[in-house]
């Protein structure tokens, strides 16, 4: 029987390179041994997951997400909670601004095309998922980054212009700009090895070392471990968070006394005290996930991608 595989793209994603290379990567996937098609992600909420969700039920044997982090994010989402029979092969093709886990699993960043011919290698690796369960009964998935706190911010806030002009120092600017407005919230975390509770500035559960185009955040990040990278930083003056943002870029905070550095399977986060930050909201790859309290899980080897 003929495998079947499905590329769901973003139009507008890197300056709108997708539309006019749609053809060449579905001829990279016929060669692969596929019979493709393509599917257009419109301004609909859900565009991506629910047409990732709609072709695994079908029964297509690959989803080829096309597009940003973000895009990339949804179509994890509409495979993810699947059964295991149910879910196909992922392959990514990155045509945002940061790329994040394509990153991580070496898929090319500069040309669409180029990443559509990892499937001719056929290389493919089990990839952890990560699940984020809100008290409202709803269930979030992501695959590079779960973050909160009021240094979250700093991961995501730098333009890949400013980045590629002024490489890791564009960070060290954004928090300089940030540190007159930084805040901390009480929270109290409990994870595998034990419960942290008090304030904090920003925690980081990582599945890759690869973050807002940080190379050296998680340094002990692995794919299909089972694991998450907890770093908590704690409370500090403006003056050491600054030091430490400079010690992140080669990764030597992790042994700074101010940075809690561990690996969980799970992690249960809630706002604790008299807090001013009722309204802080989860951080999932990059996008708004939702409110406190929250507890996520690994799910070990949940999708299979493949990998440059």
């Amino acid at each position: 029987m003929t495998k079947r595989a499905r590329l769901i793209y973003n139009p507008v994603s890197g300056h709108e390179q997708m539309p006019k290379n749609v053809a060449d990567i579905l001829d990279i996937l016929e060669q692969a041994g596929y019979e493709a098609s393509a599917f257009r992600t419109t301004p609909e909420e859900f565009s991506a997951q629910n047409e990732a969700t709609r072709a695994a039920k079908e029964g297509f044997d690959l989803v080829v997400a096309a597009g940003g982090d973000g895009t990339i994010n949804e179509v994890v989402s509409g495979i993810a909670f699947l059964e295991e029979d149910e879910r196909p092969r992922m392959a990514i093709i990155p045509a945002g601004t940061t790329n994040d886990y394509a990153r991580a699993l070496s898929i090319p960043r500069d040309d669409v095309v180029a990443a559509a011919k990892v499937v001719l290698k056929n290389k493919v690796q089990k990839m952890d998922v990560g699940r984020a369960d809100f008290s409202d009964g709803i269930s979030k998935y992501f695959v590079n980054i779960a973050a909160a706190g009021s240094l979250a911010e700093l991961t995501y806030g730098v333009s890949s212009d400013v980045k590629s002009a002024l490489g890791y120092a564009a960070y060290l600017i954004k928090g300089a700009e940030m540190l007159p407005r930084l805040s901390e919230c009480e929270m109290r975390l409990t994870f595998d090895k034990g419960v942290y509770e008090g304030k904090l500035s920003l925690f980081l559960l990582g599945m890759t070392n690869s973050i807002g185009g940080f190379e050296k955040i998680m340094p002990n990040a692995e794919l299909s471990d089972g694991y998450f990278q907890l770093i908590v930083v704690k409370p500090s003056d403006p003056g050491n968070l600054l030091r430490l943002m400079a010690l992140a870029m080669n990764g030597k905070h992790v042994d700074d006394p101010n940075i809690i550095y561990t690996k969980t399977r799970t992690l249960k986060a809630e706002l604790i005290g008299n807090n001013k930050h009722d309204n802080l909201s989860v951080n999932l790859d990059g996008e708004e996930g939702g409110s406190f309290p929250v507890t996520f899980e690994n799910l070990k080897q949940r999708i299979e991608f493949y990998i440059g």
